[in-house]
């Protein structure tokens, strides 16, 4: 056998430790997860409870953390400065109704699937801002209470900075992400047993009276409340930044008109239209492209000034939807109450057809409009 070099051996000794801290950094941005969840399940349900004593939680959870983890990363997690405080959302979980002994387990395969990456990837830079992790997150995740928990989480610039310290590494930070939604998915049921409320939000008023061409394509939570903008926003994963630079972008697709390009952004279902040029971005299409033709194809102006809103959000949808040969306002107007009416869907989201790969792991998004309705009978 080969005589190591000198400093060989630290080396190696220097990556397994790199990458056992990976490892209980992954375990971290999981529980913070999962405890953004808890909260957000409780405050809706206006019974969000304080973290427990932190010297008390530390002694009940070590012994849990020994006994679920591999004692690597249970050794790590202990020693850490802040085990205090992973002990004290540790404890609330399991006091909201989570099963430690099922989701402990579970994170700690996350664990050893990053620890591994981490020693077979060599350290990259790719320097990410709190924006470029939400837009990741808008497309692995699907719209619903996890996601929306994780950017409303006051913890949530901190594990944007989880998740790229986490990329710089060479750790898959999407799958860690997937794999966190699904722990997600039932912290949220757990706690909402607990709560005794339904584990299905029922569909919003806004959710069923956007179903249609505003929808049609996107990714929409069926508790969408556009009523509340920083809220929708937020389900929909558009970050501030993101917002200011929608805006920005309609104001310049039309100079000169800027009171209409305000009427737009001011406009309830504004939300859905930077939804739909996030998704456009993510697809590479031109946005300032199609947003152009507000300008050159001025329909709009058509009608009662007291609708002018109206129609130009419609417009602008349209704008965005269509091909950029394609007039503005042209085709088929389809009956989106008829068809909600004599569909049979319950909410504005269906899961994607038989044989078909969804665009993005985790994103179920709207289905396509129906066909408008035929002339004839009606009932």
């Amino acid at each position: 056998m080969a005589t190591p070099t000198p400093g060989a051996g630290d080396a190696f000794a220097e990556a397994a430790a790199e990458a056992v801290q990976t490892s209980v950094m992954a375990i971290r941005l999981v529980l913070a997860i999962a405890d953004a969840v808890r909260r957000q399940q409780q405050k809706m349900a206006g019974k969000e409870e304080e973290l427990p004593d932190a010297e008390k939680s530390a002694a009940e959870a070590s012994g849990e953390v020994k006994r679920l983890l591999p004692s690597t990363f249970s050794a790590a997690l202990l020693e850490g400065a802040d085990w205090p405080q992973l002990a004290q959302q540790l404890m609330a979980l399991r006091s909201a109704g989570v099963d430690l002994e099922t989701i402990l387990p579970r994170v700690g395969e996350i664990a050893v699937t990053v620890r591994d990456q981490v020693v077979a990837n060599a350290e990259r830079v790719a320097r990410e801002g709190t924006d470029g992790w939400a837009k990741a997150l808008r497309e692995t995740l699907p719209a619903g209470p996890v996601r929306e928990a994780i950017l409303s989480s006051p913890a949530w610039p901190e594990m944007a900075a989880t998740m790229a310290k986490l990329d710089e590494r060479g750790v898959d930070v999407r799958a860690i992400l997937a794999s966190a939604h699904e722990e997600g998915v039932g912290v949220d049921r757990a706690v909402a047993k607990v709560l005794a409320a339904a584990e299905v939000p029922t569909t919003s008023r806004d959710a069923k009276l956007s179903y249609g061409p505003m929808t049609t394509g996107l990714d929409i939570p069926k508790d969408l409340d556009l009523g509340d903008r920083e809220r929708a926003l937020r389900q929909l994963a558009i970050s501030p930044s993101e917002n200011q630079r929608f805006t920005r972008m309609v104001r310049e697709a039309m100079p000169g008109r800027e009171r209409e390009a305000d009427l737009i952004v001011a406009a309830r279902q504004w939300p859905l239209v930077a939804a739909r040029m996030a998704d456009m971005e993510g697809r590479g299409a031109p946005v300032a492209e199609h947003l152009a033709r507000l300008s050159k194809d001025t329909s709009w102006e058509q009608g009662p000034r007291s609708q002018m809103g109206r129609r130009l959000v419609q417009a602008a949808n349209d704008a965005l939807r269509k091909s950029v040969g394609e007039p503005v306002g042209s085709g088929p107007r389809v009956n989106t109450a008829a068809a909600r009416s004599t569909s049979s869907s319950v909410g504005p989201i269906k899961a994607a057809a038989k044989g078909a790969a969804p665009a993005t792991p985790g994103v179920a998004a709207h289905r396509e409009a129906g066909p408008a309705v035929k002339g004839g009978k009606t009932r």
